[in-house]
């Protein structure tokens, strides 16, 4: 059989989520595929009118030009704004993202901010740094906490497992998830949050950023809140309304937060949030790890494989909700 196949990287080098030996890989996996590899978004356009399916960034001046295309394996799981443009949802091209391969470094990460304003470290680290012993402060027993996740897909339950192996009890909010994860104790739908935030200890925050996530988090959340919660973020930065959160850790309306994700990226140098003692930020890191592109290549081949066969492909987008 075999198909036309465009492979357009959004980076070079390093920075490519195409490896380089894709394209021996693919013809090894699906012989008669024809792959075409574009540089540039200029050799993209010229490539793109016949090809019945494409890897990468297939902005709307491409899309225009596809006259063949059937599916767009999309490189990230959450990718930027505006990827899923008017023309793309309303079109019959089936998208496909990279949800699961980060479950396991990004519910790391979550529980490194869970831990560190457990033990204090949130603390005594900037101690650290300018040499002051300091006094003692509030820890957390994580056996009579409870944690709140946003989101029960592969990270929120990959997430869920590893608060229930520390003693925590988990609640999670999801709109798609009907079977509680291992380590969940109460799974809800959205229309339940506002009575779970007064409950917990850690909200934590997964979902991507959709029509119903943007701006998901402000001040009428921080509200319900305990004064001594803590918000993590690690899912998209427009899922929280920074200024809001400024004002609500000013107040001591919630008691701390910890970040890997931001409105604006990156943060700017002057923005409340760096010198706040009760913050810890990192540079939208959650992500990275060992394995991703091994785990990218073997999803994509696969989906390859399937898309030739004619079955059904793996990770499939709600295009209307972007995830």
């Amino acid at each position: 059989m075999g198909f036309r196949l465009l492979l357009y990287p959004p980076g070079r080098g390093e920075d490519s989520m195409v490896g380089e030996e894709w394209p021996e890989k693919l013809r090894q996996a699906v012989p008669e595929i024809d792959v075409q590899v574009a540089g540039s978004l200029g050799e993209a356009m010229e490539m793109i009118g016949d090809v019945d399916a494409a890897f990468g960034d297939i902005v709307p001046e491409l899309f225009e030009r596809a006259h063949n295309l059937k599916w767009i394996a999309c490189p990230q799981a959450g990718p930027r704004a505006g990827y899923y443009h008017r023309d793309l949802i309303s079109s019959e091209v089936i998208v496909t993202n990279t949800r699961e391969i980060y479950n396991d470094h990004i519910s790391a990460h979550i529980m490194s901010f869970v831990l560190a304003f457990a033990r204090g470290l949130h603390v005594h680290i900037p101690n650290q740094l300018h040499g002051n012993w300091g006094p003692g402060c509030d820890t957390v027993h994580l056996p009579e906490a409870t944690a709140l996740i946003v989101g029960v897909g592969g990270i929120g339950a990959e997430t869920a497992r590893l608060c229930a192996e520390f003693g925590m009890t988990v609640l999670a909010v999801d709109p798609r998830v009907n079977l509680s994860p291992k380590g969940v104790a109460e799974l809800h739908g959205p229309e339940a949050l506002g009575g779970l935030l007064p409950r917990a200890d850690f909200i934590i925050l997964t979902v991507p950023e959709t029509p119903e996530t943007q701006r998901m988090f402000g001040s009428d959340q921080f509200k319900l809140m305990k004064n001594n919660s803590v918000l993590i973020n690690i899912g998209r930065g427009a899922v929280v309304v920074l200024d809001d959160l400024v004002e609500a850790l000013e107040s001591g309306e919630i008691g701390g937060a910890a970040l890997d994700v931001f409105e604006v990226e990156p943060l700017p140098s002057g923005h409340p949030l760096w010198t706040m003692s009760n913050v810890i930020i990192t540079p939208h890191v959650a992500g990275t790890g060992p394995y991703l592109q091994e785990r990218r290549t073997e999803l994509f081949i696969e989906n390859c494989i399937r898309f030739n066969e004619g079955r059904e492909l793996n990770n499939v987008v709600d295009k209307d909700n972007w995830f």
